[in-house]
């Protein structure tokens, strides 16, 4: 039995954001199909570790991941992806926070795609860790950006955040970083889009500072007791979330806005449902809420796979 081990930076050169993006909408679809079994994340030490899996039935491959989670050191994601298929006797382990940060930028273009004000976008980032450029990448991918601003306590974090964007930021026309305060409501008041990635405890800011049309990613709390996001935002919003049953378990805005009885589980569309279906009476402002799931990895690794296995191509499975 062989096995291909993959760094970080090999993932970031083997896959692209567009091609990570399509994966992960067709992921997606497969999963509101029924063609994924996906138990429950194991969450341990009080998240500070999980184990997430996922077994396509079409191919016959699966996934396991497991990682831990520390903000205070960086990289903030230590773990590893390991992909199988029945049909092979060699598998593929990869970086799990490559393949993380990349995983969530991409539903987060899948989101954006869907939801988002077509046209160039004013783009407001609140955070400036791990999974921030990711964010700016998935929604370049989908959306033309007119305007980025960096919202974070730390304008040196902030600041080298644009700097590793470098390149990805060259056509825009307009970039500025912002510390939460009047500059930040001003930049949040313009935005056509927001993505927030960061592991607050309380609302980032309140519904009111928002425009009149807006669509909100928030991908950062993955925990009961964390929030980014106002309750009232989702009472008024149309919101999607990646899979129901895990927004209702982990997502700490969903629960609380539930709670609240400001939004009943019945009104959190998924997004693979969406995706098939459509928007039903799309509202001026929406939202997507992540807490991540073990689908979107497997669709990150069934690419590298494809492109890091013998005699696999990305049409098909050997051996299925």
């Amino acid at each position: 039995m062989a096995t291909v081990t993959l760094t970080g930076p090999q993932v970031r050169a083997a896959v692209s954001m567009p091609e990570a993006i399509e994966a992960v909408r067709n992921a997606l679809l497969d999963l509101d199909r029924g063609d994924f079994e996906q138990p429950a994340r194991a969450v341990l030490g009080a998240g500070r570790f999980l184990v997430m899996a996922a077994h396509h039935r079409p191919t016959g491959s699966a996934i396991v991941k497991t990682l831990s989670l520390n903000f205070e050191r960086a990289p903030a994601i230590v773990g590893a992806v390991t992909w199988t298929d029945t049909g092979r006797v060699d598998q593929l382990v990869a970086d799990a926070g490559s393949i993380t940060a990349l995983r969530t930028g991409a539903i987060v273009g899948v989101a954006t795609d869907l939801l988002a004000p077509a046209g160039p976008a004013r783009l407001v980032l609140v955070g400036a860790g791990g999974q921030a450029a990711d964010q700016v990448r998935a929604v370049r991918a989908v959306r033309p950006v007119r305007g980025l601003t960096v919202v974070n306590r730390d304008a040196g974090k902030a600041e080298a955040l644009l700097a590793e964007l470098g390149a990805d930021l060259a056509d825009v026309p307009e970039v500025a970083v912002a510390a939460f305060g009047p500059a930040a409501d001003e930049a949040l008041a313009a935005a056509d889009i927001v993505c927030c990635a960061t592991s607050a405890a309380t609302p980032l800011f309140g519904a009111g500072v928002l425009g009149e049309r807006v669509h909100v990613n928030a991908i950062g709390a993955y925990r009961p007791d964390m929030r980014e996001l106002p309750s009232e935002l989702l009472a008024e919003a149309m919101v999607l979330v990646d899979q129901r049953a895990a927004a209702l378990e982990e997502s700490g805005e969903i629960r609380h806005a539930v709670d609240a009885g400001l939004i009943t589980e019945t009104d959190l569309l998924e997004l693979g449902w969406a995706l098939a279906n459509g928007v039903p009476q799309p509202r001026a402002r929406t939202v997507f809420k992540t807490v991540g799931i073990a689908v979107q990895d497997w669709a990150i690794a069934r690419l590298l796979a494809a492109k890091a296995l013998p005699g696999l191509e990305e049409g098909g499975e050997e051996g299925c």
